[in-house]
């Protein structure tokens, strides 16, 4: 048995966004490595046990890391590095995967919500769409520089990069071949409580990221398919759906995810394996049981007492014919009387 590091994607930002396994594997985690800039703080206090080791990503250096996973290799611990939003996008994902992998530790890639997902959300906006663009390209920070190769495209462009190169960013996408006024969703810190989400254009994102003094890391969604719908006339006939029956499900929210959630949570705490329920014993075993102890010799069973309803209707018990064992003296038999015949002389 070897330990376990897990690279978990704890989702855009709200500590509610992660998924159900992300949760169980904080849960369970010996060792849990974040980055407070980067994830909710709210997630980790939520899943993490009491007596987990938390370590700051952001103020160790990335040898100090290694030594966690040399530590977890030999005492077998399990470590979660959460990565924010997805840990295939942008994350540093196949390094840390490779360093473990020499350790000798096994690893595992729970996915999560990307930025680029919440962004589009946010603004109910789908990022392809058939009649106006068919695909995303996704530009980290490092291909920032080459944003105008990625333009000539012509489709939606998801670019996570340094509010202060905005206008860098705006004079590549013209030189590609995008419009003034295409439209563009500034997301910065999406779905959390400060979270800055701008709808603007290309020809004043630059304006609109100066008002809103965003200098670290922002995402940029670029693209006409972002444009505003044309809203319904008054006038058209809006036709409802009929309701199904299994449509009725959703006015109550379940809970039942999160019940799971906590269930580990739980059991992680406590250090213990979860209680297997005692299955129930069969009704047919407890008749035969039952049987077989009236059929042994001396076996005195209590009888349970009676409810009063029913030794009030014991005590009126329905008369019985029992047959008599004592024999009744018979009346003497009456004399037979012989009838004479006449023989004809």
């Amino acid at each position: 048995m070897t330990g376990r590091v897990s690279f978990v994607g704890a989702g855009p930002g709200a500590a509610d966004l992660i998924t159900l396994r992300g949760a169980k594997r904080i849960a369970e985690a010996d060792v849990v490595i974040w980055a407070p800039s980067v994830v909710e703080a709210e997630c980790v206090r939520e899943h993490a046990r009491p007596d987990a080791e938390l370590v700051d990503f952001s103020r160790v250096s990335e040898a100090e890391v290694v030594d966690v996973y040399r530590r977890a290799s030999a005492a077998q611990l399990k470590v979660v590095r959460l990565h924010a939003g997805d840990p295939a996008l942008w994350g540093g994902l196949r390094e840390q995967h490779e360093t473990c992998q020499r350790l000798g530790l096994t690893t595992e890639v729970v996915p999560g919500v990307s930025a680029v997902s919440a962004a589009g959300a946010a603004v109910a906006r789908e990022l392809t769409s058939s009649d106006v663009a068919q695909s995303l390209v996704l530009a980290g920070p490092e291909g920032a520089e080459h944003l105008k190769d990625f333009a000539a495209h012509g489709t939606t462009l998801a670019i996570s990069a340094s509010g202060a190169r905005t206008a860098r960013i705006v004079e590549q996408l013209r030189e590609g071949g995008y419009a003034d006024d295409t439209p563009v969703v500034v997301a910065y810190k999406v779905s959390l409580p400060d979270e800055t989400l701008a709808q603007t254009t290309l020809g004043e994102l630059e304006a609109c990221v100066k008002e809103h003094k965003l200098y670290r890391t922002t995402l940029f969604l670029v693209g006409d398919v972002l444009k505003a719908s044309a809203r319904r006339s008054s006038d058209e006939p809006v036709r409802r759906s009929r309701a199904a029956k299994w449509g009725k499900r959703r006015e109550s929210p379940s809970a039942t995810a999160w019940s799971m959630v906590h269930d580990w949570q739980e059991t992680a705490r406590a250090n213990r394996p979860a209680a297997k329920a005692k299955p129930a014993e069969p009704v047919l075993a407890l008749v035969s049981e039952t049987v077989e102890a009236q059929e042994e010799p001396g076996a005195v069973e209590e009888a349970p007492k009676p409810k009063a309803a029913v030794a009030a209707a014991a005590k009126k018990k329905p008369a019985t014919v029992q047959a008599s064992t004592t024999p009744r003296p018979r009346k003497p038999a009456a004399p037979r009387t012989t009838k004479k015949t006449k023989r004809a002389n």
